[in-house]
């Protein structure tokens, strides 16, 4: 009967994973045929040799496995690029773990995915999209924008308010109703608005964003609902938007730039679901669904007269209110970490922590431009990072800049000297009767002071 360390062999040789097991120096002690395969080695190229010498594109700041050696710390699902010792270039996503016997760190054991294999499989589906998307696209409209690339699980967080948001526009996105979301700059305004479409019946059909601010008011109109050859110089017939977008879901971002004349055309397709070309005079039925967005509160805009009332009306049917960052600090820790990864995996990076008074800063800060400027800061830092930690120096000079000022300005004020010289009196004649057992002249004598001075003060200050 086979031993349990064959045993043992045998289980780990047929996982249909690489892996890929060094001791604390570097020195593979095991690894499987599939690990193998992935990096183009033999098993007896590989075992019993320095892990470094058989894959030279790799350090000790990037290998994963000697990372854990180092640090003691697991790293899950990190990708990594590197080249063996023929020069194959090897694609893989690892799962990497200390191995520790008797709380003592005696080396790293990896797991591996094949990621060239699925890269090639995606460039192959990617090309395969693209024709049939160019022969369709014969078909239809060339503008025709059938795209929403965010989902509900893209939507990161333990907040309990931010779940029940998540919660809301799972519900309503099996409806048809016309959407109105509040939120600040960076707070994931377009992000939600994905989500709904590719949650919605509305999935396969085509998603449509237009910022209203981003392009002159004149040209607003003739883009939204197109135009009709001669309206005016060098016009052609051409679908707007709201053409573009039937089927599916049109999103309207800072909705309160729109000039209030197309406020009302827009309010006529939400009521009748009719649009007419610039210039023409065929009404066009469309079914769409309409989300509009804004970053400033929805009533103050309608108090300001940015927005019309009787549109503000017929959008809020639903209303979804997008919380800022400063109001849901506790998602900070996994907003980094899930843009660290993002950024390890960009800039071919192996950042595995982040420095405790970065993560203080990061928690006091006030985030103005939220999540976007969360992820800003983190690339920020990715981009100044040398070794494996983000340390306060590789922060941006305004958050820098701005914890300092927090601190000086949450000093304690100054406190009347003789307030603090007897409460300082007060505890050291405490500690000092505490140590000697209330005996009045040893403590006397710890306080360097005479036997009655030390009397009178704890008769005065009413202590036993």
């Amino acid at each position: 009967m086979a031993n349990a360390k064959e045993m043992l062999q045998a289980i780990l040789s047929s996982i249909d994973e690489g892996i890929h097991a060094v001791d604390e120096n570097g020195v593979t002690i095991f690894y499987n045929h599939i690990a193998s395969k992935l990096d183009g080695l033999e098993r007896k190229e590989v075992l019993g040799k320095l892990l470094l010498d058989n894959f030279p594109s790799l350090s000790t700041e990037t290998s994963t496995l000697m990372k854990v050696c180092q640090t003691g710390e697991p790293i899950y699902n990190q990708h990594q690029s590197y080249r063996n010792i023929r020069g194959v270039l090897v694609d893989t996503v690892n799962t990497t773990l200390p191995i520790k016997v008797n709380r003592k760190l005696v080396g790293a054991v990896e797991i591996a995915k094949d990621l060239t294999k699925i890269k090639h499989l995606s460039e192959k589906l990617l090309d395969l999209q693209a024709k049939i998307e160019t022969t369709n696209n014969q078909k239809k409209s060339p503008n025709r924008n059938t795209g929403a690339t965010y989902h509900m699980t893209d939507m990161i967080t333990n907040d309990p308010t931010f779940n029940e948001l998540k919660s809301k526009a799972l519900k309503v996105a099996c409806t048809t109703s016309p959407i109105l979301i509040y939120g600040e700059t960076g707070t994931g305004k377009e992000l939600l608005v994905q989500s709904i479409h590719n949650a919605s019946p509305r999935c396969k059909r085509p998603f449509i964003a237009q910022n209203c601010a981003a392009i002159p008011s004149s040209l607003l109109e003739s883009i939204l609902f197109g135009t009709t050859k001669g309206s005016y110089t060098g016009a052609t017939d051409r679908p707007g938007l709201f053409e573009l977008a039937d089927g599916g879901t049109l999103f309207l971002d800072e909705l309160s730039s729109m000039p209030l004349d197309i406020q009302a055309k827009l309010l006529r397709v939400l009521q009748n679901g009719v649009i007419r070309r610039v210039g023409g005079t065929k009404e066009i039925t469309l079914n769409l669904r309409i989300i509009a967005a804004m970053n400033e509160p929805p009533e103050t805009c309608v108090r300001e007269k940015k927005l019309r009332s009787d549109l503000y009306f017929r959008l809020n049917v639903i209303h979804l209110h997008i919380p800022q960052l400063k109001d849901r600090k506790g998602d900070i820790p996994l907003l980094i970490d899930h843009f660290v990864q993002k950024y390890n995996f960009q800039f071919g990076k192996l950042v595995t922590k982040v420095e405790e008074e970065v993560k203080e800063i990061f928690h006091l800060y006030e985030w103005p431009g939220n999540v976007r400027e969360l992820e800003h800061a983190i690339e920020s830092a990715m981009n100044m990072v040398d070794g494996d930690r983000i340390l306060t120096e590789h922060l941006p000079p305004h958050i820098i800049d701005s914890y300092s000022s927090l601190k000086r300005t949450k000093q304690p004020p100054l406190q009347p000297l003789r307030k603090v010289l007897m409460e300082t009196e007060e505890r050291l004649i405490t500690q000092a009767l505490k140590e000697t057992n209330g005996n009045i002249q040893q403590a006397a004598n710890l306080l360097e002071i005479p036997r009655q001075t030390l009397q009178y003060k704890s008769n005065k200050l009413k202590l036993s």
